[in-house]
C-alpha cells in the first residue's frame, strides 16, 4: 500500500532528521496533499525517499535536483511557502 492511502503514515514519513525539512513537509501534507494530482502524489512520495542532505540542498537552492519530476515537486512546495 502506498503512503497516500494512509495520511497518518504519510505524515510520519514527512518527519525528517532536519527541522528545516519538517517545517516544509508537514504543513504541505496537511494543507496541499488533497489537492495534488495522482502523479504529484507519486512524485511527493518519491521525494520522501531521498536522503535529508540531498533534500536540504535542493530546498535551500544549493543544488538543483536532476530528476525533472522531483524538481517540479520541490519548486511546487517552495512556491507554496512563498505565498
Amino acid at each position: 500500500m502506498s503512503l497516500s492511502h494512509n495520511k497518518a503514515r504519510l505524515r510520519w514519513a514527512c518527519r525528517r532528521g532536519m527541522l528545516e525539512l519538517d517545517v516544509l513537509f508537514l504543513p504541505f501534507v496537511d494543507e496541499a496533499w488533497d489537492d495534488l494530482s495522482d502523479q504529484q502524489k507519486v512524485d511527493f512520495e518519491r521525494l520522501l525517499e531521498c536522503d535529508d542532505p540531498e533534500l536540504f540542498a535542493w530546498f535551500m537552492g544549493h543544488e538543483e535536483c536532476k530528476d525533472e519530476a522531483l524538481n517540479a515537486m520541490v519548486q511546487h512546495i517552495l512556491n507554496r511557502v512563498k505565498v
